[in-house]
């Protein structure tokens, strides 16, 4: 796709009547002032996926008497569609095909809060189209998606920002990941380090909300929804409304289960405080009942993640197998221990970093759209993480400890698991 022809905020009054009546009198705010905020400072939106997340977090409430936020949202499903132009309200028109709200040159930034399946296909165009990109986690449903995504929006020079929770705040109990982040850089805990997401530790991997069903029997496609599009790039299966919709991340076709729903939240945050946003692992091993699945994803375990330099992040769901001990530190080295409420062995190790350099500040997605740096969250680091969650799956799926190349972006030797790494598109849809 070209790349449009980028309209700036400036030319709002201009070109306000295409989605806003024009006022017969200039509005108040349109001349800023204190306590006014005129449309050139305003960053536009178009939300693509109202349903869930995509109405509670990205559709905003056009407010009168202020410049509107939300231009423009689509969904494939009428009675979401509904609901998201309730909340907006003013100034924001509806659309069922997400290529026409990319026709629009009013807008600066596209919220995609669609299911993971299109999450490539969407926000790649978004970039080819010239727009800024703020996004649901995962970051993609598949490994080689993401690679491709991150090139794209390095050559067309975009910033992205993927919404995962920890990264810009607290890591659950133990404080700012910039915090931990300083701790580790200041070898205080000495390598190689054991990071533990797990039950054990409050983390609520969700996996018995989001496991799949099996042997589902077909149903009777509802009228306000156009199942055809919503399955997208993904096979062709007998509609059902366990698949769509909230539950469709128990489906390997769509998602990957809690594991994929809360992963980038967590491990988002552990990827940036280990210092791994560069990397991966180079070993994975999952426990989880065996044979899976091909279309229901199901229960597991423990995954292992280990890095060449001997650091390991251990997922733990406690839904299966073998119970955690209790009492395990949050983050081990040889040379000390974070628990829970920033208690640490040997005691006093946070009050000993005032002596170490702070970490680079993280920028959110609103200040890299305006000044064009990095954000905190971007394209690369959102890949690093998601294939973190993309790797524990797919040892979930093979059943047998693996062997990765973090550079190459590939396993070693192995055909079979590679074939998870790059997974076919229905036609006519492709990277």
């Amino acid at each position: 796709m070209a790349r449009r022809k980028r309209i700036t905020r400036r030319r709002f009054l201009r070109d306000a009547g295409a989605t806003c009546a024009v006022f017969s009198i200039v509005p108040r705010h349109v001349l800023g002032g204190p306590g006014y905020t005129p449309p050139s400072e305003v960053i536009t939106r178009a939300v693509i996926g109202t349903g869930g997340m995509g109405l509670t977090a990205h559709v905003t409430e056009n407010t009168p008497g202020k410049p509107p936020q939300t231009l423009a949202v689509c969904d494939v499903d009428y009675k979401h569609l509904g609901n998201a132009m309730k909340k907006a309200g003013r100034c924001c028109d509806a659309y069922t095909d997400w290529r026409r709200v990319l026709e629009r040159t009013d807008i600066d930034t596209i919220h995609v809060a669609t299911p993971p399946h299109w999450h490539a296909l969407i926000g790649i165009a978004a970039v080819q189209a010239g727009f800024d990109v703020f996004e649901e986690k995962p970051f993609t449903r598949t490994i080689r998606e993401g690679r491709v995504y991150v090139e794209t929006v390095q050559r067309y020079g975009r910033i992205l920002q993927i919404n995962t929770h920890f990264r810009f705040g607290n890591y659950y109990q133990f404080g700012s990941s910039r915090r931990l982040r300083k701790l580790v850089d200041s070898g205080l805990l000495g390598k190689p380090l054991t990071v533990r997401v797990t039950r054990g530790q409050g983390r609520d991997w969700k996996i018995k909300m989001w496991s799949g069903r099996r042997n589902l029997a077909p149903r009777e496609i509802p009228p306000e929804l156009d199942y055809d599009s919503w399955l997208g790039p993904a096979p062709k299966k007998p509609y059902h409304e366990h698949r769509v919709h909230q539950s469709f991340r128990g489906y390997w076709d769509y998602d990957g289960g809690g594991l994929a729903d809360m992963g980038q939240h967590f491990l988002d945050s552990v990827q940036y405080f280990l210092d791994k946003d560069d990397t991966g692992p180079i070993e994975i091993v999952a426990d989880a009942p065996w044979p899976p699945h091909p279309d229901a994803v199901g229960l597991w375990g423990t995954v292992r993640l280990t890095y060449a330099d001997g650091d390991t992040i251990i997922l733990g769901s406690g839904e299966w197998g073998e119970p955690e001990p209790e009492g395990l530190p949050f983050i081990e080295g040889p040379a000390g221990k974070v628990y829970e409420n920033y208690e640490t062995d040997p005691p006093g190790l946070f009050d000993k970093l005032d002596a170490y350099p702070d970490p680079a500040p993280l920028i959110d997605f609103e200040t890299a759209v305006r000044t064009r740096e990095k954000a905190g969250g971007n394209e690369s680091v959102s890949h690093r993480s998601c294939t973190l969650v993309n790797l524990a799956n797919i040892a979930i799926r093979c059943g047998r400890p693996l062997n990765w190349d973090p550079v190459r972006e590939e396993f070693i030797n192995d055909a079979v698991a590679n074939r998870f790494v790059d997974q076919p598109m229905r036609p006519p849809w492709h990277l």
